[in-house]
């Protein structure tokens, strides 16, 4: 689904491709309580943050956890939703709210359902 996509930039018109890269968690590279999910943007890097908060109240919500597959998920479909909406693509950095990654979650989960499965990150 979000692993590798492509999209139009809202301003250019210019088609991005995106392709996920991999996930760290941010506490030892940024000192961040989050998890960086790398996408590469037409060869250049863009990170997209997940509070680790977000981990806990999905757990408190409804028992399930956030697993990486989800969350590279989560962070393709909510970067697709910003080159859509006119992101700057001059930053690097992307920081999404507890209540967006949780509303990405459902919204990723829906779409999973819809098509049978999730799909399985390849890192190449």
């Amino acid at each position: 689904m979000y692993e590798e996509f492509r999209v139009n930039d809202r301003w250019s018109g210019e088609e991005l491709h995106c392709r996920w890269k991999g996930t760290m968690v941010a506490i030892a590279t940024r000192h961040a309580d989050a998890v960086d999910v790398r996408f590469d943007v037409n060869g250049r890097p863009m990170w997209i943050a997940l509070p680790l908060e977000a981990w806990k109240r999905q757990k408190e919500l409804t028992g399930k956890v956030i697993t990486d597959q989800l969350a590279a998920q989560i962070a393709g479909r909510f970067l697709k939703q910003l080159v859509e909406e006119g992101y700057d693509s001059r930053r690097e950095v992307y920081t999404m709210t507890v209540p967006e990654v949780l509303s990405q979650l459902d919204a990723v989960v829906a779409e999973a359902k819809a098509q049978g499965e999730m799909p399985t990150l390849v890192r190449s």
